[in-house]
């Protein structure tokens, strides 16, 4: 009897074990050829030298790498960097009330609302960006409406600078912050609003100790999608930035499709993985350390 219940025992394990394996196969072998084949493509061809007509040679050089002690390289990651975090602290300022405003209308409106914030995906990205342009331009939308009104003398600069880039950036990935924290603030109790005016704290209290705290990983979590892309962007810095604006997406892509250089394009795409994946363990090591202490 003993050794029958062993036998089931063990092949009720094998069973789950083999159930396990055949959904755990396709994921694994995806993340091979799509994720750590093409990672370590890009590792390999770093350190080797360019083609005479482009390419590779294989050859091995750590001068790809000597490049980036460049001072233009340095001044286009800043760049990249600073555009990046000001759309997101721009999209968590914005989106944070809007979020909240819909978190908290009745169940019958949210779901509206949430279509309002998700339409803008149902059109192509190319198109709202060139959409963009039509409003920026010096016969814009903006432009000819202050002209109307008198306000302004003579077409403001609009298109083709950071400030169109940024106006790019926080439109499309606004979404991304709205989302998540639409996620959070939709499981936040509001009556421990009431309860924290009742016994005396006033709005900003109440926001700083009691709101922010219960909300911040919904923050964390819709920086993240909003930091990590706009770093690598290039399609909105090359249409509406035009050459003024480069970004570190422009940079490799440029080094990729225009010089050819694909070893010093896959140092750059090196770098941006990095900067990447800092904010990334950061937060892994922050929630890590919170889940210890509780």
């Amino acid at each position: 009897m003993f050794n029958r219940l062993q036998t089931h025992l063990s092949t009720a394990t094998n069973r789950r074990r083999l159930n396990l394996a055949v959904l755990v196969i396709p994921a694994t072998v995806w993340l091979f050829f799509f994720f750590v084949l093409p990672l370590f493509m890009v590792l390999l061809y770093s350190v080797l030298e360019r083609g005479t007509y482009g390419g590779i040679h294989w050859q091995f050089t750590l001068s790809n790498y000597q490049r980036l002690f460049n001072p233009i390289y340095w001044g286009v990651l800043g760049r990249s960097l600073w555009l990046a975090l000001f759309t997101t602290v721009a999209c968590l300022l914005v989106g944070y009330p809007l979020a909240f405003f819909i978190a908290s209308r009745p169940p019958q409106w949210r779901n509206t609302l949430l279509l309002l914030v998700i339409i803008p995906f149902w059109t192509n990205f190319l198109v709202r960006i060139y959409a963009w342009i039509i409003i920026l331009r010096q016969e814009g939308v903006i432009n000819v409406l202050l002209s109307s009104l008198h306000l302004i003398n003579q077409p403001l600069d609009l298109l083709f600078n950071s400030f169109a880039v940024t106006v790019g950036l926080v439109y499309g990935y606004l979404p991304f912050m709205i989302l998540p924290l639409y996620a959070t603030l939709e499981r936040f109790d509001f009556s421990l609003l009431d309860a924290a005016q009742d016994l005396g704290a006033n709005d900003l209290k109440t926001f700083v100790r009691i709101v922010l705290p219960l909300t911040l990983r919904g923050i964390v979590a819709g920086s993240l999608l909003v930091f990590i892309p706009a770093v690598g962007e290039f399609i909105t810095p090359d249409i509406l930035g035009g050459a003024k604006t480069l970004m570190m997406g422009n940079l490799v892509q440029n080094q990729f499709l225009g010089a050819r250089h694909w070893p010093f394009g896959s140092v750059l795409s090196i770098v941006m993985i990095v900067i990447v994946l800092i904010p990334i363990l950061i937060y892994f090591r922050v929630a890590d350390e919170k889940l210890k202490a509780n």
